[in-house]
C-alpha cells in the first residue's frame, strides 16, 4: 500500500498514538477519559481528519465479532448465576494436599474456566476466592494471584470464545471452533504445566508451610499488616449448622403456633418451598445443558456469533424473567472500546505505515523458518505489550496470513495460530499486558479486611521468564 499524503500519515499517526495512550494509560492526567472513550476519540479523529469517511468508519466495525463478544458475556452472567464459579471454586478446596497441591489446582481451574467462559470474565469472579484461600492457609498471596491471572491467559488461547483476540482471530481466519481447539491445545497443555511448575520452583520456599502454621489463625499478607481470622470467619461450616438450628427452630415453631390455630394452608407453604427449591435445580440444570449445546454446535462448526446470541437469548426465555439484571452485567464499555478500535486501527491502516513496517520485515518473518518464526514471535510480543493484543492482531493478521499462504495454504492457518498464541501469552509478561492481569490485580486490592496489592515489579520477576519460556514451548507444537 502506497504512503498516504503526508499531512493525512502524520494526523492518522496522531489520531492513533492518542488512541493507544489512553487504551495502555487510561487515567493518564493530561486526560482521565479512560479506554471506551479514548478508543471513541481515536476513532472520531481518524473521521474529523478525513483519514476514512463517515461510511468507511461505520464498515471497519465488525458486527460479527461484537454479537459474539456480547453472546459470550450474556451466558457468562447466567452461568454465574447457576453458581458455575462457586462449584469451580469448591474444587480448589476439595481434599486439597498443601499448598503446592493448590497452586496446580488454580492453574488448571482456571485455565479451564477461561477457555469456556473468557479469562477476564474467571479472573474476576475467582480472584476474591483464591486469595481467601490463600489467607485461611497461612499462605503468601502473591504466587496464587500470578496462578490464576497467568494461567486464566494460557487457557484462554485454547478455544475461540477464550479472549477478545481469538474471537477476531476466528471471525477474521475462517478457522472453525475445532479446528482452533486442535491446533492448539497442546501447546496450551505444555505450557500451563510449565507454568505451574515455574511457579513452584519460584515460590517453593514460600510455599512450603507446615501444617501447624497452615491451622494457624493469624496470616500476613506481605506488606507489613498481620489480619486476625477466627474459624468463624473463615469458615461457614459452624455458621451453616447454627443458622441452619435456628432456621429449624423458627419453622417449627411456626408450625406449632399454625397447626395450634387450626390453620390448614402450612403444608401447602413447605410444599411450595420445596417445589421453589426442585425449580431452582431445575433451572440451573437447563442453563448447563444450553451452554453444553452451545460449545457442541460450536464444535460442529456453526457460525460462532449465531450460536452465541441463540444461547444467550435461550437463557433469557429460560429465565422467564426481566432480563435487564444479566444484562447490566454485560461490559458494554468493552463493546464501545471495540468499535473505537477497529475504526481507529482501520484508519492507522490507511496510512500506509503498517503495510510499509511490514515489508521491511517480511523477508525476514518467513513462517516455514525457524529463524522466521522467531522473528514473528519476538514482534508480536513486543506488539502485544507496547500496542496491545487486540490491536496487535487487526493490524497483523491479514498481513502474516496473506504472506503465509503464499507458501503454503496450510500455513495460513497455522500463522492465525501462532498470532493467537504469541499475543495472548504476551499478556503474561508484565502486568500491564493484558486485562485479566489487571482485574486480578485490583479485585484482590479490594477485598475487605484481606486486600492484597499485586505490584508490577513482583509481576514482572515471575511474568518475563513464564513469558518467554511458554511462547518457545508452544510455537514447537502448534500444529498448522
Amino acid at each position: 500500500m502506497a504512503m498516504a499524503a503526508y499531512v493525512k500519515l502524520i494526523l492518522g499517526s496522531v489520531a492513533f498514538s492518542i488512541f493507544w495512550v489512553l487504551a495502555v494509560f487510561p487515567t493518564v492526567p493530561l486526560l482521565p477519559i479512560g479506554r471506551a472513550a479514548g478508543s471513541l476519540l481515536g476513532g472520531i479523529l481518524m473521521v474529523i481528519f478525513q483519514i476514512l469517511t463517515v461510511d468507511q468508519a461505520y464498515q471497519a466495525i465488525d458486527l460479527s465479532i461484537l454479537v459474539l463478544l456480547f453472546g459470550t458475556m450474556v451466558v457468562s452472567g447466567y452461568l454465574e448465576r447457576a453458581d458455575a464459579f462457586k462449584y469451580l471454586g469448591k474444587l480448589l478446596t476439595w481434599k486439597s494436599k498443601g499448598a503446592k497441591d493448590l497452586i496446580c489446582r488454580i492453574c488448571l481451574i482456571s485455565a479451564i474456566s477461561s477457555a469456556l467462559f473468557t479469562n477476564d470474565t474467571s479472573c474476576m469472579v475467582l480472584t476474591e476466592f483464591v486469595l481467601k484461600i490463600a489467607r485461611q492457609n497461612n499462605l503468601p498471596p502473591q504466587p496464587f494471584l500470578l496462578a490464576l491471572a497467568s494461567s486464566a491467559n494460557i487457557g484462554s488461547t485454547a478455544t475461540p470464545i477464550g479472549n477478545p483476540q481469538n474471537l477476531v482471530i476466528a471471525t477474521q481466519s475462517g478457522v472453525s471452533f475445532g479446528e482452533f481447539l486442535i491446533g492448539i491445545l497442546p501447546a496450551t497443555v505444555l505450557g500451563l504445566v510449565c507454568n505451574a511448575l515455574l511457579l513452584i520452583f519460584m515460590y517453593g520456599d514460600l510455599l512450603s508451610v507446615k501444617k501447624g502454621q497452615q491451622d494457624s489463625t493469624v496470616a500476613f499478607n506481605g506488606d507489613g499488616v498481620d489480619h486476625q481470622f477466627s474459624p468463624a470467619t473463615m469458615s461457614h461450616v459452624e455458621t451453616t449448622n447454627v443458622d441452619s438450628v435456628h432456621h429449624h427452630e423458627s419453622l417449627r415453631n411456626r408450625v406449632n403456633s399454625k397447626q395450634a390455630m387450626g390453620a390448614a394452608e402450612v403444608p401447602w407453604s413447605l410444599n411450595g418451598a420445596y417445589w421453589d427449591h426442585r425449580n431452582q435445580k431445575l433451572w440451573k440444570s437447563c442453563v448447563y445443558i444450553v451452554v453444553v449445546g452451545m460449545l457442541v454446535s460450536l464444535l460442529m462448526g456453526f457460525n460462532m456469533s449465531g450460536t452465541a446470541i441463540t444461547a444467550a437469548l435461550a437463557l433469557m426465555i429460560l429465565d422467564f424473567k426481566d432480563a435487564v439484571p444479566c444484562l447490566e452485567k454485560v461490559s458494554y464499555s468493552l463493546l464501545i472500546f471495540f468499535c473505537g478500535m477497529f475504526v481507529t486501527v482501520q484508519g492507522f491502516n490507511k496510512t500506509g505505515i503498517p503495510s510499509a513496517l511490514w515489508e521491511l520485515m517480511e523477508p525476514y518473518a518467513k513462517i516455514d523458518e525457524i529463524s522466521g518464526i522467531a522473528v514473528l514471535a519476538l514482534v508480536i510480543l513486543v506488539l502485544s505489550n507496547l500496542v496491545s493484543n487486540v490491536p496487535t492482531v487487526l493490524l497483523l493478521g491479514a498481513r502474516m496470513a496473506a504472506s503465509a499462504a503464499l507458501i503454503s495454504t496450510a500455513y495460513e492457518k497455522k500463522a492465525w495460530l501462532i498470532l493467537a498464541w504469541v499475543s495472548t501469552v504476551a499478556g503474561n509478561l508484565s502486568l500491564l499486558g493484558s486485562a485479566a492481569n489487571l482485574i486480578v490485580c485490583e479485585q484482590a486490592s479490594r477485598v475487605p479486611d484481606l486486600g492484597y496489592t499485586l505490584t508490577f515489579w513482583n509481576h514482572l520477576k515471575f511474568g518475563v521468564p513464564s513469558t518467554l519460556l511458554v511462547t518457545a514451548i508452544g510455537l514447537l507444537l502448534l500444529k498448522s
